[in-house]
């Protein structure tokens, strides 16, 4: 299960689990770029089985959608890869007044990961197997001046990672947080700085894959990974 697999890390991601002969289940809001996927999908990796489902991860009741969806499909469910996030930069002191900012960028990041988690568990319980990624952010560890709710938002998430390898670590559930610097996303369109200073979506893929790809013995708490010339 990949959320958010549309575009970016997370289509990036569908397609290493699909080259590595995985059906992959995925979820994203716009049902003509899931389409898009999907077709991607089918060219560049023949045969490869993709489940997609159009759901607003934002609200309990998607996030309940997609988890059925899930649990819905044949086999293991081997990995659980929360993706799906929402980045406005800014600083705290400008956001409105309301903390509607904070609530957006809250349940899109954190609670989406929450609730699909609590409604996957049982099974993953139940396997005695199973490994969880939260895409992070370096933004989880650092403090930027600009971060804003965004920044409290993936340090969040980042806690909620941590928890949750304590708790499951001894259930035969590896847990791993995946903290990616600037990658070249839609996060950055218009940005006036070269390819080459971003990370690529696939070094994240195949750095996730390689972690999920460890013997049941060893488990990469941590992946930690920034632009060669450093944070941007």
């Amino acid at each position: 299960m990949v959320t958010g697999g549309s575009k970016g890390i997370g289509r990036a991601l569908v397609l290493r689990f699909a080259r590595a002969g995985y059906a992959v289940a995925t979820c994203a809001r716009s049902a003509p770029e899931l389409a898009v996927l999907a077709t991607t999908v089918a060219h560049q990796v023949p045969g490869a089985v993709v489940h997609t489902l159009a759901a607003d991860l934002g609200d309990f009741a998607g996030c309940a959608e997609f988890a059925a969806f899930v649990l819905a499909q044949k086999g293991t469910l081997a990995a659980v890869v929360h993706n799906t996030g929402a980045f406005l930069p800014g600083r705290l002191q400008d956001e409105p007044a309301d903390g509607s900012q904070l609530r957006q960028l809250l349940a899109v990041n954190l609670l989406s990961a929450y609730d699909l988690t609590r409604a996957l568990l049982p099974t993953l319980l139940r396997q005695g197997s199973g490994h969880v990624f939260t895409i992070c952010s370096t933004a989880s560890v650092t403090a930027y001046p600009t971060g804003g709710s965004y920044g409290i938002a993936k340090h969040a998430l980042y806690g909620f990672t941590r928890n949750l390898r304590e708790e499951l670590k001894d259930q035969g559930i590896r847990v791993t947080a995946v903290l990616p610097g600037a990658t070249l996303t839609a996060s950055w369109a218009g940005v006036d700085l070269p390819t080459e200073r971003f990370i690529r979506p696939a070094d994240v893929a195949e750095a996730v894959f390689g972690a999920f790809s460890l013997s049941p013995q060893a488990v990469v708490e941590e992946l930690l990974i920034r632009p060669q010339l450093g944070d941007i």
